[in-house]
């Protein structure tokens, strides 16, 4: 990971959760981002360096979405801020907030407006993408973000991709998506740990690095890199360099199928990253890191959960330099909007039976556990209301 000219020198930590709740020196934003644009137009206005600090406590112990609500900023830096960046500090506002149990899911909406790329005459199209928050009952929770408005790989199973690409999301609202202070309703934490597997294929959009740099780094985000995991259909060169500049982030591959021809029919990219490409990154990451990998399997019944499968599935696993760090996260389908209307989801016993025979077969593997569906939140069914909107 490329660490900026500034580096943080005392840093106090938030107990067993490892979050920070002051920075004295604050390291550099990364370059383009919004909070680097903030810092240098400050630095402009001759604000000293403590400013900055005071606004970036704000966005995290504060729920402060307009810059005239910073109060600890003179009026004068606070009129500046907003005729240079508008009235909001972040480039998300939320539109849209929908809940079951112990999920809730919201559509979030970026100011700007975007050009439609996948329908011709489609017009212009307001920015949008679904953000889901989980609460454990064991007390903490967990987010999944969106690194794209849409996605262009085609997967048959995934609503998001029967949208197509819209556009990439801007490290900024990819960031904006875990610290909006939406979240902090009743003096909530921020989450406590974020996934990348809402809409889009992260390694895709090469925002995401900037983004997890935000995400890490002490006074902005604070996370440890192993409460982060991005989640990859085989976008294999980036997915070499998240393991090179990133090597404690959790990565999960989708694989749902072992056979080359039919997960292609299912992951479109497989015919340009292929599955061996990727699993060849990981045989290298793991030897290197010594930490778990995920291989995600969604399972579709009568499309690959047959015995044939499984023991290729199998052979696929044990054939790895690590087999032993390779993990199978067994997902049940969900129905989703746009995708392939012959899927369906298995019975629950054909679930628990292609988990209990991985195992018997040396390989590790669990069940995934899912929440949401009932507001199509779950895995494969975030579209942000691009398909109604079509």
């Amino acid at each position: 990971m490329t660490h900026h000219a500034t580096t943080a020198r005392r840093t106090r930590t938030a107990g067993a959760g490892g979050r920070p709740s002051d920075v004295s020196v604050l390291p550099n934003p990364p370059p383009g981002t919004r909070l680097a644009d903030i810092r240098a137009c400050l630095e402009s206005a001759g604000a000293p360096d403590y400013r900055f600090r005071q606004l970036v406590r704000c966005l995290h112990h504060q729920r402060v979405e307009h810059f005239e609500d910073l109060r600890e900023l003179p009026t004068a830096l606070r009129r500046e801020l907003t005729a240079r960046f508008g009235p909001t500090v972040f480039p998300l506002k939320p539109v849209v907030i929908q809940s079951a149990e112990q999920v809730e899911k919201v559509l979030f909406e970026a100011r700007s407006q975007t050009r439609a790329r996948t329908r011709p005459g489609a017009g212009t199209r307001t920015v949008r993408a679904e953000t889901v928050l989980s609460r454990y009952r064991a007390g903490w929770s967990s987010i999944c973000v969106s690194s794209q408005a849409g996605c262009g790989l085609g997967c048959t199973f995934c609503a998001t991709g029967a949208v197509g690409l819209v556009r990439n999301l801007t490290a900024d609202e990819i960031y904006a998506q875990v610290v909006h202070p939406h979240w902090r309703a009743d003096g909530a934490a921020l989450p406590d740990s974020v996934a990348f597997m809402g809409m889009g294929e992260a390694l895709a959009n090469p925002h995401i690095f900037p983004a997890l740099q935000l995400l890490t780094t002490p006074g902005y985000g604070g996370l440890s890199p192993r409460r982060i995991t991005v989640s990859t259909v085989g976008f294999a060169p980036n997915l070499a360099r998240l393991t090179r500049e990133q090597p404690q982030i959790t990565v999960t591959l989708s694989v749902h199928s072992p056979f080359p021809e039919q997960r292609a029919e299912l992951i479109p990219l497989e015919r340009r990253f292929p599955l061996a490409e990727n699993l060849a990154v990981l045989d290298r990451h793991v030897v290197a890191v010594r930490r778990k990998v995920y291989l995600a399997y969604l399972l579709i019944d009568g499309v690959n959960d047959s015995d044939e499968h499984l023991r290729a599935l199998a052979r696929l696993v044990r054939a790895r330099s690590r087999p032993e760090l390779f993990h199978v996260s067994v997902i049940p389908y969900n129905t989703a909007s746009g995708a392939d209307p012959s899927y369906r989801a298995p019975a629950a016993e054909t679930v628990s039976r292609f988990v209990a025979q991985l195992r018997a077969l040396g390989v590790r593997a669990t069940r995934r556990r899912q929440f949401g569906s009932s507001i199509d939140a779950a895995c494969g069914q975030l579209h942000a209301r691009y398909l109604a909107s079509l």
